[in-house]
């Protein structure tokens, strides 16, 4: 059987810059006992991660041609996962921490993160290329027009850092879009104070109808929105501001 570079496939684009690869694996720490690396493609990061003698390379490829381009490049790789992650049984692989590292697909790139924040107790930390735009978004402070649900989110339980912008160039075949490093850290926030199922639903109405105040985005989780937030855009709101609005709604409805 010979073995051929996965073919490329519509919307794929593959990073071919060894020192942009380097940079990337060079931003993860190397506590962790175990990393996951997303979506390894031909193995561009896999090469120096495996350098990393220390930690246990894991990946997650759904792509059979990729699979296979890996199994025989990188024989010294004892776990590849065929498989999606977004549908992947994580707690049945790994029993205590692991980082996360890829080269996202851009277009589900937004799944995986909802994905990562299920098991935010299990990953102190996540190092991964998105592009530029959607990386923006997730760092971007309250006052922000980028400011949105996966910004609130992410960053109720991670300091995230832009580390540094990728430029078309280094992909084969180049991408209408700019691309981004970013690395996501676990805060010390192991629980937050208020109804975390209700503090989603809460951040999810509100920037669902961005452009209303909140005493009417959310007035279907609390017809009477305690002030000062009913006159608020969800822009305007922090991350504590969230929580604290989300912990007011969850003691009105236990009135």
């Amino acid at each position: 059987m010979s073995f051929v570079k996965p073919k490329k496939k519509l919307g794929q684009h593959f990073l071919i810059d060894q020192n942009i690869a380097r940079k990337i694996v060079d931003n993860l720490g190397a506590d962790v006992p175990d990393i996951l690396e997303i979506g390894p493609g031909m193995g561009v990061l896999t090469q120096y991660l495996l350098n990393r003698k220390q930690q246990k390379v894991h990946v997650v490829e759904i792509d059979t041609e990729s699979v296979d381009y890996l199994k025989h490049h990188f024989p010294e790789l004892s776990d590849i996962w065929s498989e999606d992650f977004l549908k992947a049984d994580i707690a049945a692989h790994f029993s205590g921490n692991f980082s996360i590292i890829g080269n996202f697909p851009y277009n589900i790139s937004s799944q995986i993160f909802f994905r990562i924040l299920e098991f935010r107790n299990r990953v102190p930390e996540t190092v991964c290329m998105i592009q530029k735009e959607v990386a923006e978004r997730i760092a971007a402070p309250h006052g922000s027009k980028v400011y949105g649900i996966l910004s609130v989110l992410l960053q109720a339980y991670f300091n995230i850092d832009y580390l540094f912008t990728v430029s078309e160039g280094v992909f084969n075949p180049p991408p209408k879009v700019k691309s981004a490093v970013v690395r996501l850290t676990r805060n010390n926030v192991a629980q937050l104070p208020c109804n975390e199922q209700l503090f989603v639903k809460v951040v999810k109405a509100a920037f669902n109808q961005r452009r209303k105040m909140l005493r009417n985005s959310l007035k279907e989780l609390c017809p009477a929105l305690p002030e000062p937030y009913a006159q608020k855009r969800p822009e305007q709101m922090s991350v504590s501001d969230f929580v604290s609005l989300t912990y007011e709604i969850e003691n009105l409805k236990n009135q």
